[in-house]
């Protein structure tokens, strides 16, 4: 759970009670002059001390913001800023830095293939914003060859370093294509949060940030001129994880002429209206109901589109829904789905749908 997160606030909000409650209760029996008395006086102090600065803490931080993850708060977050060049051209995609791949021989483009840090510049959307792009090594060793590609989504907030780092995406995809069960891929590895700090569940949002422009049109021409890419909907994917999830369903059902095949991970299957996404939806009723997948799938003609949805029978709060949106998909919209017997809302639960999700992602993208 994040440093913003109100799960987080709430759990030290009861421990903290919690300890309170047991130092009143407790603190007769320590009364005594000896040495476990006092010591056990002393730990009850500052163990509550302790966890009430602690939730005051987090509480002026999801306040007013100060620091917006727990490597922020502990200072990990070193890499220097970058310079960024906005020339007025559209649809720019500007290479700021490389990464090894974490793979036998990951140093090597032509063995491991590269990470790429990029930042895009959509001309239709106004929208700059960070990403990862990784090339498989197949894309050095032919210098003619095209691609596929998916977009990788974090949920909200997220990191996309996690999507390498903690996910191993590149790392699961290079093994896949060794071992014959998928083709390469290019990956383009990101938030959905494109325009911080607000959460627009990748909307075009009426007076707001034009998110859904920006994924449906300016990162698609952007990665297409820079990378060996199609610019054709089965040349397109699109894969995340609980917002990033509902990000790829959505958009991909909204938008088949710009993606032919989408994963979501633990999605949800509507917008919500909280502190984080505002008003979404500047009281457009109907603009609401489009944006809701199963309102979708019920009154509207479905697209021809790829979708695969996950969720677990215990530990996932969208199983009841997730079986809802299976039984409502009817040709040409072709579903599948992956549900595990137990799984919470977790990165330990996305990693065992990962590689057969990517698998069955690659099988029905193509190169041409």
């Amino acid at each position: 759970m994040g440093l913003t997160s109100k799960k987080v606030l709430l759990l030290a909000v009861i421990a903290a009670v919690v300890l309170f409650v047991a130092t009143v209760w407790l603190w007769p029996r320590l009364s005594k002059r000896s040495l476990p008395a006092v010591l056990g006086r002393v730990g009850m102090m500052l163990f509550t001390q302790l966890s009430m600065i602690a939730a005051l803490g987090l509480a002026a931080n999801y306040s007013f913001g100060f620091y917006a993850s727990w490597a922020d708060l502990f200072g990990q977050e070193s890499e220097p800023g970058v310079v960024v060049n906005h020339s007025g051209a559209a649809n720019q995609l500007q290479v700021v830095g490389h990464k090894y791949v974490n793979v036998p021989g990951g140093s090597v483009p032509k063995v491991g293939g590269q990470i790429q840090k990029v930042v895009f510049q959509g001309g239709a959307s106004d929208i700059t914003t960070p990403a990862y792009v990784y090339l498989p090594p197949e894309y050095f060793q032919d210098a003619k060859r095209r691609f596929p590609a998916s977009v990788i989504l974090t949920g909200y907030p997220g990191t996309a370093e996690a999507l390498f780092k903690k996910m191993k995406y590149p790392s699961i995809a290079h093994q896949q294509v060794l071992d014959g069960k998928a083709k390469p891929t290019i990956l383009i590895m990101m938030r959905p949060t494109v325009a911080p700090p607000r959460d627009t569940e990748c909307m075009d949002i009426p007076g707001g940030p034009q998110t859904e422009t920006f994924f449906t049109k300016d990162l698609r021409a952007a990665v297409s001129g820079h990378f060996r890419v199609g610019t054709n909907a089965r040349n397109w994917g699109i894969m995340g994880d609980s917002t990033g999830g509902y990000c790829a369903l959505k958009l991909t059902m909204r938008h088949p002429e710009a993606y032919s095949t989408a994963v979501g991970l633990s999605a949800d299957y509507k917008a919500p209206r909280d502190r984080t996404t505002g008003d979404l939806f500047g009281g457009d009723k109907k603009l609401e109901l489009q944006n809701n997948l199963p309102w979708r799938l019920k009154n509207l003609p479905h697209p021809p589109v790829n979708l695969l949805v996950t969720s677990s029978k215990k530990g996932e709060p969208n199983y009841k829904e997730t079986l809802k949106l299976i039984g409502a998909a009817k040709a040409p919209t072709h579903m599948s789905s992956i549900i595990l017997e137990s799984g919470g809302h977790n990165f330990n639960t996305w990693g065992r749908e990962i590689p057969p999700a990517l698998e069955w992602l690659s099988g029905r993208l193509s190169d041409q």
